[in-house]
């Protein structure tokens, strides 16, 4: 049975692969949208290896059979004992995706956001609330020297992160520039409103609340003074989009 192992380890990781970036979405929970045709042909190519080796496999078996060699000795290719861990990440992703990054990994980064050089931004569009996502909230309310989301109601969705106090809460989003492993969270701190549980979605609107010179470390995180929180379904890509 040893000689079916290379066969098995190809055909289960490139299924795992094949089932999270051409059978759904799940792909956007580690990677950026654009990279799915590179995942889709991986997995496309771990089955063929796969399927060309089982065949290979096969063969040698009928082989073998019609003239069998008693030596006491396997002769089909099983590679070495340690290739067996392959399964176990191949096995979780089929049947266990991972979920994506939540406030555990947001609070791991370190929040160290040095002055980028304060400006002027666009006009935000007529009308409120306005949708912002979190990047540019921050944006505006860190470096926009001519402060357009003064007076302005805003609505962003994010997920929730706790303070390390305990006392208070973040609006949370990840960055991805690539995939998961260089995510960067952008935090807003939410302010009179009651905090709902920790990674939980959510959809909070309400007016920007200055805090801190521009372009400084106390502006960082932004605050929101909250007018309505609204529990959401996690949306089908999880990251801020740049």
């Amino acid at each position: 049975m040893r000689r079916y192992v290379p066969t098995v380890l190809l055909l289960l990781s490139g299924a795992a692969i094949l089932r999270v970036s051409l059978f759904s979405e799940l792909y956007l929970r580690y990677v950026q949208p654009g990279l799915r045709p590179f995942l889709i042909a991986s997995g496309v190519l771990l089955v063929v290896l796969g399927t060309a080796a089982g065949v290979r496999t096969l063969r040698a078996a009928d082989d073998d059979h019609e003239h069998p060699q008693d030596d006491g000795h396997d002769h089909g290719p099983s590679g070495p004992r340690v290739a067996y861990l392959l399964a176990v990440p191949a096995l979780a992703l089929l049947l266990f995706p991972p979920p994506a990054l939540g406030s555990y990994s947001a609070d791991k980064q370190a929040a160290e956001y040095a002055a980028q050089g304060v400006g002027t931004f666009d006009a935000l569009p007529k009308g409120d609330p306005v949708e912002l996502t979190l990047g540019e909230f921050t944006s505006r309310a860190i470096y926009d020297s001519g402060r357009s989301l003064k007076g302005r109601t805003v609505r962003m969705t994010g997920f929730v992160t706790r303070a390390d106090d305990g006392d208070g809460w973040y609006l949370t989003r990840l960055l991805v520039s690539c995939c998961a492993a260089d995510a960067s969270p952008y935090k807003v701190e939410i302010r009179e409103a009651d905090a709902p549980p920790a990674d939980a979605w959510v959809t909070v609107t309400g007016t920007w609340h200055p805090e801190g010179e521009l372009g400084s470390e106390e502006a960082w995180p932004p605050v929101l003074d909250a007018r309505s929180v609204k529990r959401v379904a996690e949306p089908q890509n999880p990251y801020e989009k740049r």
